[in-house]
């Protein structure tokens, strides 16, 4: 099984950025979380994070015939971005969105997600581990 992981805009600035929120552990440490959780399930990960919208619809589009699912984390462009929905609606591959804080317990702003207008399921305050929880609700699907 083929997954994408895609991460949206700031969150290679994980451990610096607003640590009492997202914690102080970084992007490389995620990475290396993952990693090791696919390699556990005999799942073949790529990692794209980019922090330009149309970079993250180019990457989704070039995913169809590639990946068996798309792990998403479109950060801010979550609350945004129409333009990453019609991505993930053209491509039609199993999606599951994440987000490292609790999007619902944040600004008010925060907590309409346009990704989960495609997403078979949103993953919320878990941490890194939501991640891996994505990783395993897209392999028992």
């Amino acid at each position: 099984m083929n997954i994408l992981i895609i991460n949206g805009p700031n969150i290679n600035m994980l451990g610096v950025r607003e640590p009492d929120i997202y914690g102080k552990s970084t992007y490389a440490d995620l990475i290396d979380l993952i990693r090791e959780h696919c390699r556990e399930k005999g799942v073949t990960p790529e990692f794209y994070q980019s922090n330009h919208e149309g970079d993250i619809v180019d990457k989704i589009q070039s995913a169809l015939g590639k990946f068996d699912g798309i792990v998403i984390n479109a950060a801010a462009y979550t609350h945004t971005s129409v333009a990453i929905l019609d991505a993930l609606k053209a491509v039609k591959i199993p999606t599951v969105e994440v987000h490292i804080s609790d999007i619902n317990a944040r600004d008010e702003f925060r907590k309409f997600s346009y990704a989960s207008l495609y997403a078979e399921k949103m993953i919320a305050g878990k941490g890194f581990a939501g991640y891996t929880e994505a990783i395993d609700y897209l392999i028992n699907r």
